[in-house]
């Protein structure tokens, strides 16, 4: 299997210098030349999660040895998570819901963040690769803390987090600024999300810093989904939610299900269209947004507009309004057009928005919850099913009503849980009629656990009294000068 850029695809490579390149070196994104099928879907009912995750990333990661795809596996989805089966399937009412929230920092970026240093550590070697990796990473939230966790104290890693300030929620915050590693850095940025996603962008796309930072004997890579290497593991569970369903006889072989995501930068419903074109019968892909709605307006109209000002919510993790994958969903809906994309992220650098035929988007179902809409579906399905969801699900749960009631279809659902509801307690504790006045984070947290009868994961429990290590705060201006100073190199100017 090689990969190309969306933005050139003549120049192919391996999947271990793409997962080590993170981004292409003309701006685009790593895909796979082509999508590998999986034939006779039923037959993987009885695999469990790691010997499914063999199956799939075989497929793409082919310059591994076998053995070695298969020691980063088991190396990846051990006791760090804490449910035997990895990913939960729970029926609640007439959905499913598939919990990617139990491995060690509560969140759904955990299920690729877990197996990615395996990845780049054998991506390394393969690539005989003298240079010392420096991961560079955006974050909305969950990533950050999930990458800190996969990458602390790896050897010959070092690894950069930049999240906005002001745009994650206070436990996102300190499970970051806690991070122990004397790799580890993290900086809180002025902004939001988007522009520490472009400044990250920004400096990968520099190539005289680039060139300066190899002569000082690093080479740069990401943890973001931009990385090929983060987007192919999260295949994975689409696969084995149908496939739990299929074995616990909730479906026959051969049904369609639809399946709805809460997406802002738009690789977790990536990684499930990734799954339809393999095989998995899926129905329908649900886009779900918070109230930057960006992609409900794109699947709806065609017309991809970032001209509006962002809007900070409850589910943190999705207010972004420049969401990177969809470039690959371009390339791939266009018939591999690599011209055609690099003009429309082109148009959209220029102009502040593109427009495509929005035909093209058949498979996808798009629309948005707002505030109200996160607080009724939250407290709705806890008082139904004694059910608790964080807001970023009940994003979800909102747009699948508001689906089933548009369209009438009563094919099964599976929605996909991202976070632990405990990493949001304000708004989770507030929607189910607990009184949050005069009560911080964490005398909230203990309140929601009262009232839900669910413990609170010691992820979060230990965090009250754990002390912060990182006190780093820049512009989007001065993020490439901090990273000089991360890895001492002096300036670039000098």
């Amino acid at each position: 299997m090689e990969y190309i850029s969306t933005r050139n695809k003549t120049i192919p490579i391996s999947s271990s210098e793409a997962i080590i390149q993170g981004i292409s070196k003309d701006g685009g994104l790593f895909v796979p030349i082509n999508i590998p099928k999986i034939e006779n879907i039923g037959a993987l009912k009885e695999a469990d999660y790691k010997e499914l995750a063999f199956i799939i990333m075989s497929k793409f990661f082919t310059d591994f040895e076998l053995s070695i795809l298969k020691n980063c596996i088991n190396n990846a989805y051990d006791n760090k998570f804490s449910e035997k089966e990895i990913v939960p399937l729970l029926k609640v009412g007439d959905v499913f819901f598939l919990e990617l929230f139990h491995g060690p920092t509560l969140a759904f970026k955990d299920m690729a963040l877990s197996i990615l240093p395996h990845l780049l550590k054998e991506a390394i070697k393969i690539n005989k690769i003298d240079r010392e990796v420096v991961i560079l990473t955006a974050t909305s939230g969950d990533t950050g803390k999930a990458a800190l966790e996969g990458f602390a104290n790896v050897g010959g890693i070092k690894i950069i987090v930049f999240f906005p300030e002001d745009g994650v929620s206070k436990i996102q915050k300190k499970q970051m600024l806690t991070q122990e590693g004397s790799n580890t850095f993290v900086v809180g940025i002025d902004g939001n999300f988007d522009d520490a996603q472009n400044g990250v962008k920004g400096i990968f796309n520099d190539q005289n810093f680039v060139r300066f930072l190899d002569k000082n004997k690093y080479i740069l890579s990401s943890a973001n989904s931009i990385n090929i290497g983060r987007l192919i593991p999260q295949i994975v569970y689409y696969f084995y939610g149908y496939l739990t369903l299929l074995r616990e006889g909730k479906i026959e072989d051969n049904e369609k299900i639809n399946i709805v995501v809460p997406t802002g930068n738009f690789g977790n419903i990536l990684a499930a269209y990734y799954a339809k074109e393999m095989g998995l019968p899926i129905n329908k892909l649900i886009c779900a947004s918070n109230e930057n709605n960006v992609l409900t307006d794109f699947i709806k109209t065609g017309i991809y507009d970032k001209r509006r000002e962002l809007i900070l919510t409850s589910s943190p993790s999705m207010d972004i309004l420049i969401s990177s994958n969809l470039e690959r969903l371009l390339f791939h809906i266009s018939g591999g057009d690599s011209i055609f994309v690099k003009n429309k992220m082109d148009e959209l650098v220029k102009d502040g928005y593109y427009k495509i035929d929005k035909s093209n988007l058949k498979d996808f179902y798009g629309s948005y919850s707002t505030e109200e809409g996160i607080s009724s579906s939250i407290n709705k399905v806890f008082a139904e099913n004694n059910y608790i969801m964080d807001p970023h699900t009940a994003v979800a749960y909102n747009v699948y009503e508001k689906y089933k009631e548009e369209t009438c279809d009563n094919t099964k659902t599976i929605i996909v849980s991202t976070a632990s509801p405990f990493k949001f307690g304000t708004k989770v504790a507030s929607s189910i009629g607990i009184d949050i006045k005069n009560k911080d984070e964490f005398n909230i947290i203990e309140a929601l656990a009262t009232k839900t009868d669910i413990e609170i994961p010691k992820a979060i429990s230990n965090l009250k009294d754990k002390e912060v290590i990182h006190n780093n705060k820049c512009n989007k201006e001065d993020m490439k000068g901090l990273i000089e100073k991360f890895l001492e190199v002096g300036d670039i100017d000098d």
